[in-house]
């Protein structure tokens, strides 16, 4: 039965349905077949959603959706190209580091291409850069938002694991830092390939400051979010609320933008996100609940580790199948259906469990990247004009950093683990 489920739902998504479809109608047909209450599909969908850890989803979205509105992105964005404008690329880089800065904030990577991508492109453009290529590096430079704190794909593993949310967020920096750091060398390499423009000269003391200073209120959110999950002032959870109050202040009274345009617009399309996001969640509850009454875990978690008991291997293993898989499925989509199935056999190997958490959501994050699936290409697909085959084409040279990084987390799980241990 459950090979069945498995190729309904595949044939379904083949078929071009909605994910959420293809997830719930073999459900249903095998909640039908095999005499269970129907009952049940409503009790298990309410209860999937009946979770702590997912109000944090809607909240997050909320943010980056209300800063794009007050303009504080372009805050943000100035800073940056202050900062680092005149490093080899230019803008390039700016572009590189103002995703790590806005990351801090939003915790999810399609909230970075969706609201700094439109800046991005734009300053970049009109300023020498193929569109393609801006496109492109917003693409790849927004997949540290996911990793970095806060991320709503790390509090939705934490919440299906029920791994530690605030080990997973703090464990995220360091794996953050390095994907940034290879993206800036790549770029000061194409940069010098292709003759890149880049600020007349260093910016001065004085311009920093002028330019840090009304940063510096969003600039502050992420110290703020990580020292009160430390010091037990907040949960994750909560810290979202935290988030939003303060994005509200300083919208108000700091920068004076706040209307009530750009709450109300920004909570549609918070209610249009979070929609997508948790029928995604309750349907694929369904689905691992049926999953799990036939035993596939358990069944899953002999064959792997019939191939070998090395964690190393597994992880290896693991990487290899959640690159496919996140090609097809969209992160939330994977982390509920496969995450669940794959966790226990490597935490039984000796895998850590926050650093399987890493490598799991980077993974899927790199799926952002990868037709057919590939939402982040699709979405900055209609934001820059472009195709997508010209966005794939100048994304090539940033595969080799945005890979390495998965290769290096991987194989030196202290670089991840150090930091959550030292603050434990």
């Amino acid at each position: 039965m459950s090979v069945a489920l498995i190729a309904g739902f595949s044939l379904s998504f083949l078929l071009g349905w909605p994910v959420v479809l293809a997830v719930l109608l073999p459900a249903i047909v095998y909640v039908l077949v095999s005499d269970i209450p129907i009952q049940l599909i409503g009790q298990r969908m309410s209860y999937a959603l009946d979770s702590f850890p997912l109000v944090a989803v809607p909240i997050f979205i909320f943010v980056g959706n209300f800063m794009n509105q007050a303009g504080i992105t372009e805050r943000i964005f100035k800073f940056a190209e202050t900062l680092a404008g005149r490093i080899p690329g230019g803008l390039a880089q700016v572009n590189i580091l103002s995703s790590l800065i806005f990351s801090g904030m939003s915790g999810a990577a399609l909230a970075d291409v969706g609201g700094l991508g439109r800046i991005e492109v734009k300053a970049m453009t009109q300023h020498g850069f193929k569109r393609e290529f801006a496109g492109a590096l917003t693409c790849a430079s927004a997949i540290v938002g996911p990793i970095f704190p806060p991320s709503i794909p790390l509090i939705i593993y934490g919440s299906v694991t029920s791994v530690s949310i605030i080990q997973l967020l703090i464990a995220g920096i360091v794996p953050a830092l390095i994907c940034v750091a290879l993206l800036m060398i790549t770029t000061v390499i194409l940069a010098g390939r292709r003759g890149y423009p880049r600020a007349a000269r260093w910016s001065t003391p004085s311009e920093i400051m002028r330019d840090f200073i009304p940063a510096f209120p969003a600039l502050v959110t992420p110290v703020l979010l990580i020292a009160g999950m430390l010091l037990g002032f907040f949960t994750p959870t909560e810290a979202a609320s935290v988030t939003v109050v303060y994005a509200i202040f300083i919208s108000a009274f700091v920068y004076r933008t706040l209307t009530w345009r750009h709450l109300i617009f920004a909570a549609l399309e918070t209610v249009k996100s979070t929609s997508a996001i948790l029928i995604i969640v309750a349907a694929a509850s369904i689905f691992g609940w049926i999953l799990a009454i036939e035993q596939l875990p358990q069944t899953v978690a002999r064959q792997l580790l019939s191939l070998s008991t090395d964690p190393l291997m597994l992880l290896m293993l693991v990487n290899v199948l959640l690159l496919i898989v996140g090609m097809f499925l969209d992160s939330t989509t994977a982390t509920l259906l496969v995450i669940p199935i794959i966790a226990g056999p490597l935490h039984m190997a000796g895998v850590d469990p926050v650093h399987l958490g890493i490598v799991a959501i980077y993974n899927l994050m790199l799926g952002l990247l990868t037709p057919p699936m590939g939402l982040a290409l699709f979405l900055i697909t209609d934001i820059a004009k472009v195709s997508m085959r010209a966005i794939l084409w100048e994304l090539m040279p940033y595969y080799i950093p945005l890979f390495g990084t998965l290769v290096i987390i991987t194989l030196f799980p202290d670089l991840t683990l150090w930091l959550p241990r030292m603050l434990r």
